[in-house]
């Protein structure tokens, strides 16, 4: 009887070579998967680096002192009295980026009441009076005295870059730019009770960089113009 026998070499090295590329193939979706999450990860990565740096390098900050005004003093009437409006010079950190004031949002606290104080562009730099001072947009008192209490504008500005060389106030810009100054002037609402011993926030948040906070006092003796 004859022994039929079977030879499987064949076989085998076709099972070895799909083996093989099974695992070539597995290896290299898996090599792709992580390279991906790698790349995804290293964008991430600079992406918040440079947020962050832009952040840091927009901040403003506040050059000299902040003044209270009022024209409710204590002397005149202590019943009435109350803080009307501060005024306050801002500029560009060292190193920092141009900010666009008109995108700054100024919000306003005291106790229970948060309100957003919106710009206003009477008063400011083209507003009231323009013409009656180069470098200022309007009379001292030119926000309320525009009807305008409850609002925030810019009053002054030095060192302004902004302007075309005629020099006039009206084709200046509201860019804070490294090395300007401008002095801004917050109007508080008419409801806001700014009695002399009460406490108030005053928030500056512009569109790009850190939130600067004012955080003060109402003076127990109030006058026509208060250090505070």
């Amino acid at each position: 009887m004859m022994k039929l026998l079977k030879n499987e070499d064949a076989f085998t090295g076709l099972e070895a070579a799909i083996v093989l590329i099974a695992f070539i193939v597995v290896a290299a979706v898996f090599s792709y998967v992580m390279l991906g999450a790698g790349f995804f990860a290293t964008q991430e990565a600079q992406r918040t680096v440079h947020t962050g740096s832009q952040q840091a390098s927009s901040s403003l900050e506040i050059i000299g002192n902040i003044y209270g005004k009022t024209g409710a003093t204590t002397e005149a009437s202590s019943a009435n009295a109350r803080l009307q409006s501060i005024e306050f010079t801002i500029g560009n950190t060292a190193g920092g980026s141009p900010i666009d004031i008109t995108q700054m949002l100024v919000t306003f606290v005291c106790g229970e009441t948060s309100e957003v104080i919106p710009f206003s562009e009477t008063g400011s730099i083209k507003g009231i009076g323009a013409a009656t001072n180069p470098n200022s947009g309007g009379a001292d008192s030119a926000i309320i005295a525009a009807g305008t209490d409850g609002k925030w504008g810019v009053i002054m500005t030095y060192n302004d870059i902004g302007k075309d060389a005629t020099g006039t106030i009206e084709n200046r810009n509201k860019l804070l730019e490294p090395g300007e100054q401008f002095v801004l002037k917050v109007a508080f609402p008419e409801d806001a009770k700014l009695t002399p011993n009460t406490r108030f926030s005053v928030n500056l948040q512009p569109a790009i960089g850190a939130a600067f906070p004012i955080k003060k006092t109402v003076p127990s003796t109030l006058y026509a113009v208060n250090i505070i």
